[in-house]
């Protein structure tokens, strides 16, 4: 088993700048995502402006993966292909991204709404950002990685949602997947200790109806077993004192939905 990496200060300011990259091109995403286009468009922009501000494509060519971007729709929890189809009023749609920046990685995701969406995945996307920043909350020194798990995991099922057990969060920063991993279940005080230096991705995967998932046959996409829509959201994260250091921001996202919307 590798060990953890341990960032330097100057490290972490990388990742940040990585990581602030990763938050732009998902805001840059939001002013386009709507009815009509296609999620193959989506990864072409995010490539293209990823290139454009001297970033690499993170996700693009990693274990093969074809593509910049994961764009999973709907009952695809994560890892899904941008293609064709056309997005349509009422879909869920989560796009994750990873930036290598100076020869550090920042990864961040968020999910959309396309037009109109039902009141259940109103909730499921409210809850799942909300099990997000529990999780981040305990991301702090002395806490334990069962600490976050549990936040997230807690938070989930008691708004009766299920929480993805195969796939988990992870360390972050020189490579896309570092030790430790960081489930989004666990027990309080277990795990490994949380200690500054440490940088870690906080994903909370969280389906609408059972927890279970099935793998795909393209051997990335990943989806629910009843075909429940999934939500997923994600942060950089740096260990810290007292309080978490989250490395990305949806502050991007938010302001150019809050401004469509006001339109």
């Amino acid at each position: 088993m590798s060990k953890i990496h341990y960032k330097s200060v100057e490290e972490i300011e990388l990742i940040r700048e990585s990581s602030l990259l990763v938050s732009k091109t998902l805001g840059e995403i939001a002013k386009v995502i709507r009815p009509g286009i296609k999620t193959i468009e989506l990864n072409k922009l995010a490539e293209t402006f990823i290139r454009d501000n001297g970033g690499i494509p993170a996700f693009l060519n990693y274990h093969g993966f074809p593509y910049s971007l994961c764009i999973s729709m709907n009952d695809q929890v994560v890892h899904g292909f941008p293609g064709d189809r056309e997005l349509i009023d009422g879909d869920l749609v989560s796009v994750d991204c990873g930036v290598e920046l100076n020869k550090y990685i920042g990864d961040s995701a968020y999910t959309f709404a396309i037009g109109e969406v039902s009141e259940e995945v109103k909730k499921l996307m409210r809850v799942t950002i909300e099990c997000l920043d529990f999780g981040v909350q305990k991301a702090v020194t002395g806490n334990r990685i069962g600490d976050i798990g549990y936040a997230v995991q807690e938070h989930a099922e008691k708004n009766g949602f299920g929480v993805v057990k195969e796939l988990v969060g992870h360390g972050v920063g020189i490579h896309l997947h570092e030790k430790p991993e960081v489930p989004n279940y666990g027990k309080r005080g277990s795990g490994i200790k949380l200690e500054e230096g440490m940088v870690i991705a906080i994903e909370p995967m969280i389906n609408a109806g059972k927890a279970r998932v099935k793998f795909w046959d393209d051997g990335w996409t990943v989806s629910t077993v009843d075909s429940k829509p999934s939500a997923h959201y994600e942060h950089t994260v740096a260990i810290r004192k007292g309080k978490p250091d989250v490395l990305s921001t949806f502050e991007y996202v938010d302001n150019v939905l809050k401004e469509k919307n006001n339109n």
